[in-house]
C-alpha cells in the first residue's frame, strides 16, 4: 500500500494556475482511519472553513476508512509527503511517537479537556514534542478530544474488576494494555473497523473505545452492555506533512493555523454534547450503559502501575531519561489533584 501511494505522490498535492495567486488551487488529500460519521464533523467543518476563507484556492479531499492508507501506515505516508494530511493515533506508533504517545496514557488526565490542555502546552512549549514533529517532518494542527472510553460486550460482567479477569479486551499502544493485565484481562489489538465482528463472534469479550465510536460503529448491536468511563486520553492528532505545508503560500498557512486553533477549541466545547448525543442514541437503540463507581475506578488505578513513570524508565533506557523526566514533571504539576474518582465526572 505504502509503495503504491508513494508512486503517486506527485499528484497528491497539485498547484494549478500560475498567472495569479488567487487562481491557484491546492488540493489537499487527507487520509483518515475512521469512517465518515458525525464523530468527525468538527474536522469536516475545519476543511469547509479553510476552503471558504481561501475562496476555493484550497480544496480538501478527505478519504475515510483507510482509503489512503491503513491506520498503521498513515504516519509513514504523511511523513514522506505521500499524503498531505492525516489523522494519526499516537498510540499506534509507540516506537516512533515516543512523546506524543503518552497523551494516551491511562490514569493521567481527569477529562478530555485536560488532556487537550496538556497536549497544546506540550507541543507549544516542550522541546521533545517539537523535535519529534521535526524529525518526522510533520506539522501538528490540532488534537481530537476523546470522550471517555467504555468496555462494550455481550455481558454485564464489565461492571466489576473481578468480572474482567480472563476476558479478552481490545486495547492498543504500549500503556493501555497494562491497565487490562493489571486486572487479569488479556489485551488484544483489533482495529476500530473490526470491532463489531470481533464482539459478535466472541473473538473479543469487550471492545474498549469511546462512546462516540460505540455509536458510530453501532457496537451496541454486537454487545448490549457498555461499562465505564474507564479512560480519559487525547485522541488522534491531525497533521500535515512539512512537504505539503511548505508549498502553501504564507497567507494560506496563516488561515489554516487560525482555523486549526479555532477547531481545537470547538472540538473541546463539542465533546460533552457529542457524548450526550451518543449516549442517547446508544440507549434508544437497545444498548445499556453501566457507570463504574468512583471506588471501582480508584481500585483499578491502584492495581495499575504508575504508567507515566514506567514510560520515563523506558525512555531512560533509550538515552532520553532527562528529557522524559522533565516532561513527566511538567505534566504532574499540570494535573496535580487528579484521582481516579474524577474520571467519572
Amino acid at each position: 500500500m505504502i509503495s503504491k501511494v508513494l508512486a503517486s505522490a506527485a499528484v497528491l498535492f497539485a498547484a494549478t494556475g500560475a498567472t495569479s495567486a488567487f487562481a491557484q488551487e491546492f488540493r489537499i488529500n487527507y487520509g483518515h482511519y475512521l469512517s465518515n460519521s458525525a464523530f468527525v464533523k468538527i474536522e469536516q467543518e475545519f476543511a469547509a472553513r479553510v476552503e471558504e476563507r481561501t475562496e476555493g484556492r484550497v480544496q480538501f479531499n478527505i478519504v475515510y476508512s483507510g482509503g489512503l492508507g491503513k491506520d498503521s501506515e498513515l504516519l509513514a505516508l504523511v511523513s514522506r509527503g505521500a499524503v498531505d494530511m492525516a489523522a494519526i493515533v499516537p498510540g499506534y506508533y509507540g516506537d516512533q511517537l515516543l512523546y506524543s504517545k503518552i497523551l494516551q496514557t491511562p490514569f493521567v488526565f481527569n477529562s478530555p479537556a485536560q488532556a487537550i490542555e496538556v497536549a497544546n502546552y506540550s507541543f507549544a512549549n516542550l522541546d521533545p514534542f517539537k523535535e519529534e514533529m521535526e524529525r518526522l517532518r510533520i506539522h501538528r494542527l490540532f488534537h481530537q478530544p476523546l470522550d471517555p472510553y467504555y468496555l462494550t460486550g455481550q455481558t454485564d460482567a464489565c461492571k466489576s474488576l473481578d468480572g474482567l479477569a480472563g476476558k479478552k479486551i481490545r486495547t492498543f499502544g504500549n500503556e493501555i494494555p497494562q491497565m487490562m493485565t493489571a486486572v487479569g484481562a488479556t489485551p488484544l489489538t483489533v482495529p476500530a473497523g473490526d470491532l463489531y465482528e470481533a464482539i459478535e463472534r466472541g473473538t473479543l469479550d469487550y471492545s474498549f473505545v469511546n462512546l462516540g465510536n460505540v455509536d458510530a460503529y453501532r457496537l451496541y448491536e454486537a454487545g448490549k452492555y457498555s461499562c465505564g468511563p474507564g479512560l480519559n486520553i487525547a485522541g488522534h492528532m491531525v497533521v500535515i506533512s512539512d512537504r505539503s505545508w511548505q508549498r502553501l503560500p504564507e497567507d494560506i498557512q496563516a488561515i489554516i493555523t487560525e482555523e486549526a486553533a479555532a477547531t481545537q477549541q470547538a472540538y473541546v466545547e463539542w465533546i460533552d454534547a457529542a457524548t450526550a448525543a451518543s449516549t442517547d442514541r446508544i440507549t434508544e437503540n437497545g444498548g445499556e450503559i453501566i457507570t463504574l463507581s468512583p471506588e471501582t475506578l480508584q481500585e483499578w488505578q491502584e492495581k495499575t502501575p504508575d504508567l507515566l513513570q514506567l514510560w520515563v524508565d523506558d525512555m531512560a533506557g533509550r538515552g532520553q531519561g532527562e528529557q522524559a523526566e522533565m516532561v513527566a514533571s511538567e505534566w504532574r504539576d499540570m494535573t496535580a489533584g487528579n484521582d481516579a474518582a474524577q474520571s467519572a465526572d
